[in-house]
């Protein structure tokens, strides 16, 4: 059950019918502190750089975050009972919550990593739980997109190389960059143009004041020429005529001499109008411009956000999504499509000391099986950190014939090429796509050879 009074950050998985995980922190942390430092495990060497996988181990009731040169972080957590098993799979970090309130650990929406008693047995209901200070230190790790794996014994990464994976090109970077720069550009522009606009609207409006006074004073004095033209008509003395004509022929010179002020102001407000209708123009052409800068470094950046990618022997196809949404798909072949290739999930991190390219790590999910090598954890001890329980190395081989049986077109490949950036991933396997991949979701790969706990049973609609 999630304590309501709890802090919690979702990694889910799904928008619509997705597993989750849910790491909550909150006010027990500091009372738990003591306990979660003997159940919390860091890299002390080295800064742990940032995360590319996270792997959670139902044999060993444990989650382990690798960076790109290997462990940074491992903590006991308590998975779902028998009937409430959590599902084994690929998943991957969809959201962050920092509020979360329910008592539901298996919903439609999610299951739910959270902050709790972790004795490191399956003694949860449906959820993986884990020490308040195991979860605020998962909370600050994960990226949106980071793969979750969910295992049944333990794994792994391992540095892998293969010409199928393929390095990364920088067009997109470059395009990015420069998409970047255009944007400044055109900001600038359209600044300067905005100003150029007001520069110049000021000056038009300093030179209508002169054309307005005279347009003003030519009115005035054409009602005084009707006056004084209507007196002359009714004038009666020689004297009021005289009075009357003077009056009249006044205000026809000052008609006059206001016409031509009229006609010198205008003619240097126009221009000045011009100007005025030119930069406006202008500006709107600059911000026009502006807006479509902007628009393409977006799209450019979008470009940037790493690709996932999934091929399925069953379905004998590569699908491509990239920021949770699908992209494309190709057609691939798979050599002995009869024969098992596994499931396999290759992540792509930076080079080191600023090499160009990228380099690769593979996880290769077991089947639970002990392996040589690897110390088979019994009873209660399972999980506890320290007590000699060594994630296990997968033979790079197997990784690398499911590579080899794939071949995949050259268009397809140069159009990957072209789009790979760190922290892109590439996932293999015998499984076709889950149902619980959907919109807004990265890839969700379930073992069908593993339980599936509430995940069959459970009712859409409901959330964590």
């Amino acid at each position: 059950m999630v304590n309501p009074k709890h802090k919690h950050l979702m990694l889910r998985t799904l928008a619509l019918a997705g597993v989750a995980l849910l790491i909550s922190t909150g006010d027990h942390a500091a009372a738990a502190g003591a306990r979660s430092k003997r159940s919390v495990q860091s890299v002390e060497s080295r800064s742990g750089g940032d995360p590319i996988v996270a792997i959670v181990s139902l044999r060993n009731q444990r989650v382990t975050v690798y960076d790109a040169d290997g462990l940074i972080l491992r903590a006991a957590v308590s998975s779902g009972r028998n009937g409430r098993a959590v599902p084994a799979g690929i998943f991957s970090v969809l959201q962050k919550r920092t509020e979360q309130y329910s008592n539901l650990c298996l919903a439609w929406s999610g299951i739910a990593l959270h902050g709790g008693r972790s004795p490191g047995n399956p003694t949860s209901h449906s959820c993986l739980r884990t020490a308040y200070g195991s979860a605020a230190r998962l909370f600050d790790g994960p990226r949106l997109g980071m793969r979750v794996i969910v295992v049944p014994g333990d794994v792994a990464p391992i540095e892998i190389a293969h010409p199928t994976l393929l390095p990364s090109k920088s067009e997109a970077s470059n395009l990015a960059a420069a998409r970047s720069a255009q944007v400044l550009e055109a900001a600038n522009k359209a600044y300067q143009a905005r100003l150029d606009a007001v520069t110049a609207s000021r000056e038009a409006a300093r030179l209508m004041m002169p054309v307005r006074l005279t347009e003003t004073l030519r009115r005035r004095t054409e009602r005084e020429l009707v006056a004084a033209e209507a007196r002359l008509a009714f004038a009666l003395s020689a004297e009021a005529k005289a009075q009357a004509e003077e009056a009249k022929t006044k205000a026809l010179d000052r008609i006059v001499e206001l016409q031509a002020q009229w006609a010198a102001a205008k003619a240097d407000l126009q221009p000045k109008l011009d100007a005025v209708a030119s930069a406006r123009a202008a500006a709107a052409s600059a911000e026009a411009m502006r807006v479509a800068a902007v628009q393409a470094a977006q799209a450019a950046a979008r470009n940037l956000e790493p690709v996932s990618m999934f091929i399925s022997r069953k379905s004998q196809r590569l699908y491509v999504r990239q920021a949770f949404q699908p992209i494309w798909e190709s057609p691939v072949t798979i050599l002995d499509t009869d024969r098992p290739i596994g499931t396999h999930v290759f992540m792509a991190a930076e080079q080191a000391s600023g090499n160009t390219g990228m380099r690769w790590r593979a996880v290769t999910l077991d089947d639970g099986r002990p392996h040589a090598g690897g110390i088979v954890p019994q009873g209660r001890a399972r999980g506890r950190i320290g007590q000699g329980v060594e994630s296990i190395s997968m033979d790079p081989d197997s990784a690398k014939t499911a590579l080899d049986r794939i071949i995949i077109p050259q268009g397809t490949l140069d159009r990957i090429a072209g789009m790979l950036s760190p922290r892109s991933s590439l996932i293999i396997s015998d499984e076709e796509l889950s149902a619980e991949t959907g919109k807004d979701t990265e890839f969700v790969v379930m073992l069908s050879s593993e339980q599936q706990g509430g995940i069959k049973s459970r009712r859409r609609g409901s959330g964590i």
